[in-house]
């Protein structure tokens, strides 16, 4: 069984897969900045699974965050990167320098944060996956998502940079989760989100192919199979 951190897990994607790691007998250890939320899921899935309210965008609150569970746990096997937000769509001149700093502070400096938090504790063991969750807007683009496209390209570099100063028997990744319907698409599709697949229907297939994830993997830029 792994010891599994994800963040942002208090809805979509994050939430789906907090759920089903525990559901099939690992620990998880997530964060979300939701209160509320956070205390919901820990109510729901109990011990030994710990869930906190942490803002990855904060480099004190991740580090903090991320003390006590290496105290209390030991290194994490699996660690995914799953926290993002996206400003409203729009042309890129007119989203506000708050907006725009938001979306970069979360998903690219949110990704920094965590790594540097958890990674050294996983190299001194020499194993472990880092899975840092990209977007099809992190490898195409189109109009209205400047922002977001941004932090995902970022993230694919960033990840491939990253794996080349990783020790053999570790591994990180760039994951494509697809389309899915998640309150981040209906902020973008709209009503056309409604075509896409659930969190629940998708974390059917994205979590069995995220544990499959070893050394092999490395670098790569992969999507979850449809």
């Amino acid at each position: 069984m792994r010891l599994v951190v994800i963040t942002g897990v208090t809805r979509g994607l994050g939430r789906a897969m907090a759920e089903r790691f525990a559901q099939d007998g690992h620990t998880v250890l997530g964060c979300g900045r939701s209160l509320s939320a956070v205390k919901d899921l820990q109510y729901l899935l109990g011990k030994p699974h710990c869930f906190s309210l942490v803002d990855v965008a904060d480099a004190a609150q991740v580090q903090k965050w991320a003390e006590k569970l290496l105290a209390d746990y030991g290194a994490p096997d699996l660690v995914i990167n799953n926290a993002a937000l996206t400003a409203d769509p729009a042309p890129l001149w007119t989203v506000s320098e708050s907006s725009f700093s938001s979306v970069i502070d979360t998903n690219i400096k949110g990704v920094f944060h965590v790594i540097r938090s958890f990674a050294p504790a996983m190299i001194s063991r020499r194993t472990g996956v880092i899975v840092n969750i990209s977007s099809a807007w992190g490898r195409s683009t189109d109009p209205n998502v400047a922002p977001y496209c941004a932090t995902k390209w970022a993230i694919e570099g960033l990840t491939q940079a990253f794996a080349q100063e990783l020790p053999q028997g570790m591994a990180t990744v760039a994951l494509n989760p697809g389309i899915i319907n998640t309150d981040m698409l209906r902020q973008c599709f709209g009503e056309d989100a409604s075509a896409h697949a659930t969190p629940g229907d998708w974390v059917q297939r994205a979590v069995p192919f995220i544990l499959q994830l070893g050394p092999r993997d490395n670098g790569k830029s992969l999507n979850v199979p449809n």
